[in-house]
């Protein structure tokens, strides 16, 4: 599966769950609580196999950090090689991409968002340009907004629905001046993602 580019809706229903913050995707599931197709709810759905399974929960990731396969398999390739246990490396890479940091600030309603803000060079680390939406933030480097988009009503919209007790513990904001940092690694308990990451590890433990 190349970077997905369809409609984000039909994603969310084929895994059973609202990823984001948006308000046009609220309430999907109780409006079609279905699976997409043409031929509606599937009362005789075979059962999925092991391979299917670890498929769908790969999928699941990607889809939900906005990432190419090429770079997934590299960082699982990291995750293999780094100390601890493989699956909560790999989450803890994906929660440190600049991207996802903008989206977890609340400075963007979707991953998409956040990383046309960080193509488009709104964003800072350390008060410098930073472009990269890979871009992996440390402990303690401060992410902020360039002054002229402080007065975005996108961004203003993006943050009312994102209130405070939202971000994660392992992130500070500070809303008055559009910034934040990541104070601590996350433990696992702490983000806030329904991933199954030892599928995932079985599913490229033979590939990586």
């Amino acid at each position: 599966m190349a970077n997905y580019t369809g409609p984000k809706a039909r994603m969310m229903r084929r895994f059973q769950e609202v990823y984001f913050r948006s308000p046009k995707y609220h309430g999907i599931q109780e409006r079609r609580p279905n699976p997409p197709g043409q031929h509606g709810p599937k009362t005789r759905r075979g059962k999925k196999s092991e391979f299917g399974k670890r498929l769908e929960e790969k999928q699941k990731l990607r889809f939900r950090y906005n990432i190419l396969e090429k770079q997934m398999r590299r960082y699982v390739k990291r995750a293999f090689n780094s100390k601890g246990v493989s699956g909560h490396v790999l989450l803890q890479l994906l929660e440190r991409r600049l991207d996802n940091m903008v989206y977890r600030l609340g400075f963007a309603s979707t991953i998409w968002a956040a990383r046309q803000l960080v193509n488009h060079g709104h964003v800072l680390i350390n008060g410098k340009k930073v472009d990269i939406p890979s871009y992996e933030v440390r402990v303690d480097e401060v992410i902020s907004l360039k002054e002229k988009m402080t007065q975005n009503a996108q961004i203003q919209q993006s943050l009312d629905y994102c209130p405070i007790s939202m971000v994660p513990p392992y992130i500070e904001s500070d809303r008055e001046k559009f910034a934040g940092k990541l104070v601590a690694i996350p433990e696992r308990d702490q983000i806030p993602e329904k991933i199954d990451e030892q599928l995932i590890v079985e599913y490229y433990s033979k590939y990586v």
